[in-house]
């Protein structure tokens, strides 16, 4: 039975180590793909976070701005998605090593650990980076058409929640991976 179970759990590991790499990867294609082919409807409920919220928010013709306007969205719309995209690498090399029945080693709780400060660092960012972009979206727009925008949403609460409990975790266990690797030289 327990043979069964750690090979069940080296699948579904390695399944999610490789799901996480193609969630990378996707989202930051489609979030281009958002502003870079804006007429494009089939894209609409696959927008992320800050790409979402300027695109159904902000009063513009997507389709009208400049090429260069757009590009310039999709760097700073990227930026909080690069960080997310760093905690999903993270969260890939943390299934490897469950793949690898490292469970308990210092180097899954430092890959859990770097995952949560990873989506720390994404709401941060995405806080951060929307008046940003707002700015740049309608700083071509006449004067009293341009706009500054910030918002918290409940999202970003739980973001922010989620990657402190997160982080405490790792640290719990690193420190009880220690003590087994202490407890291991002593027997």
């Amino acid at each position: 039975m327990p043979d069964r179970v750690s090979s069940r759990i080296v699948r579904i590991s390695q399944r999610l180590a490789a799901l996480s790499l193609l969630l990378m990867v996707g989202m930051l294609l489609l979030n281009g793909a958002g502003w870079l082919a804006p007429g494009t409807h089939s894209l609409d409920g696959l927008r992320f976070g800050l790409s979402g919220r300027m695109m159904s928010g902000l009063p513009l013709d997507l389709a009208a701005l400049p090429v260069w306007t757009r590009l310039g969205a999709v760097l700073l719309s990227s930026i909080p998605l690069v960080a997310l995209a760093i905690g999903l690498l993270q969260l890939r090399a943390l299934f490897r090593c469950y793949a690898r029945s490292e469970y308990f080693s210092v180097a899954a709780a430092d890959h859990m650990g770097r995952a949560g400060r990873a989506v720390l660092a994404w709401a941060m960012l995405d806080f951060l980076c929307e008046p940003l972009l707002s700015v740049w979206l309608t700083i071509g727009q006449p004067p009293g058409h341009r706009l500054v925008t910030l918002s918290v949403g409940a999202g970003s609460v739980v973001a922010l929640f989620m990657a402190a409990c997160i982080t405490v975790i790792a640290h719990i266990l690193r420190r009880a991976s220690e003590l087994d690797q202490e407890h291991r030289q002593f027997v």
